[in-house]
C-alpha cells in the first residue's frame, strides 16, 4: 500500500478538521466555496479537476496537485488524460514546473498502485 497517498491524506484530513475546528466563518466560507466549485454544473466534475489540475500545477501547489489527481483518478479520468493535461500545464507554465511535473507524474503512478491494491 502507498504510503505518500495515505500520508497525504492523513494529513490534509486531519489539519482540515483542525482548521474548521477554529470555527472562522470566512476559512469555513472558503472551504465550502471551494466544494461546491467542483460540483456537477455546467462543465462535469472531470472537466472542473483536470481545469483544477492545470491551475495547481501552473501555480506549483504540489498539495494541490496532489488533490487534484486523486480527484481525477477516483472520477475515472485515465492516465493519458492526465499525461495530456499535465503537458498542457507544463506548457502554459514553463520550464520552471518541470519538478512538479515530475512529482504529479509519481504520485500518479502511487494512486494507481494504492488503488489497485485495495
Amino acid at each position: 500500500m502507498s504510503n505518500q497517498v495515505e500520508e497525504f491524506n492523513t494529513y490534509r484530513a486531519k489539519m482540515n478538521t483542525k482548521i474548521l475546528g477554529e470555527n472562522n466563518k470566512v476559512l469555513k466560507r472558503i472551504f465550502n466555496l471551494d466544494t461546491n466549485a467542483f460540483a456537477e454544473g455546467a462543465l462535469d466534475i472531470k472537466t472542473k479537476e483536470l481545469l483544477g489540475l492545470v491551475a495547481s500545477l501552473v501555480l506549483r501547489c504540489d498539495d494541490c496537485v496532489r488533490y487534484h489527481l486523486e480527484s481525477s483518478f477516483k472520477n475515472g479520468v485515465n492516465k493519458d488524460q492526465i499525461m495530456e493535461t499535465l503537458s498542457i500545464g507544463t506548457l502554459i507554465g514553463g520550464t520552471i514546473v518541470i519538478p512538479h511535473l515530475r512529482r504529479a507524474h509519481e504520485y500518479w503512478e502511487e494512486l494507481e498502485n494504492h488503488y489497485s491494491n485495495q
